[in-house]
């Protein structure tokens, strides 16, 4: 689960040009690994026949690229520890681990992980969502900024977070399923390590701090599209006015 509101939105100070150029770069490569992941998801059901479909999953078809585009966003976490970007590493790294939880700790983890009805509801709304948020982040480096763009950015998290988190909640409602009668990644006593460790246990836990925090972060991104929107509003205009 992530607001995405961090990374690269701005920057403590102003960067050079290497750094300029890597960020643009990171993001660039971002925003074409989301716009590949979508693809896959529309010609999975929608180009594809139901022949493609009962011979190869959609976890098949699109794990390599959605292992490598989402957890390169650990590299956020980098950029924000170093300064490269004005963000709290604390936050970011919580934003970025979360969603890898989804992905290695899921539906990578669980056979039901795989074949959950969350996956492409989740996948949907991630794509879509780092698209918009990558491409608003290499734009902004450059300094080139339709108001489109902003305008996309801040508005369709109204409908993409609530979707990702009911993707992701799904995701882990069929893996704790299936860790209930598995004892799967689980600890039992005894053993050399004379400790326990509960997998079963550690999914309803995750899916139980969803409860106080989706309503923080989604009223937190609330905030945020009023204060980036009445800012561009009133910057243009003062420019119509000039």
């Amino acid at each position: 689960m992530t607001a995405n509101s961090t990374s690269v939105e701005s920057t403590s100070k102003q960067p050079g040009a290497m750094v300029k150029g890597y960020l643009f770069l990171y993001n660039a490569v971002q925003v074409a690994g989301w716009s590949l992941i979508l693809f896959q998801l529309i010609n999975f059901y929608l180009l594809q026949g139901p022949e493609f479909r009962a011979q190869v999953s959609l976890w098949d078809y699109t794990y390599l690229a959605v292992i490598v585009f989402q957890n390169a966003a650990i590299v956020e976490i980098v950029n924000a520890a170093f300064g490269l970007v004005k963000s709290n590493p604390v936050i970011t790294a919580f934003q970025v681990l979360s969603r890898m939880m989804v992905v290695i700790g899921v539906v990578m983890a669980t056979p039901s992980g795989k074949v959950s009805p969350g996956l492409p509801i989740a996948l949907f709304a991630w794509a879509v969502t780092e698209i918009l948020r990558y491409g608003y982040y290499a734009l902004n480096i450059l300094n080139v900024m339709p108001y489109i763009v902003v305008f996309l950015r801040y508005t369709t998290f109204i409908a993409l977070y609530p979707i990702g988190v009911t993707g992701e909640l799904l995701c882990f409602w069929w893996a704790q399923s299936y860790a209930k009668s598995n004892t799967i990644w689980s600890w039992q006593l005894p053993n050399k390590w004379n400790a326990t460790f509960s997998y079963f246990t550690l999914l309803w836990i995750v899916m139980l701090f969803y409860i106080p925090l989706f309503p923080q972060m989604y009223l937190h991104m609330f905030a945020q599209r009023k204060k980036v929107l009445n800012g561009n509003n009133k910057f243009r205009t003062m420019k119509k006015t000039e």
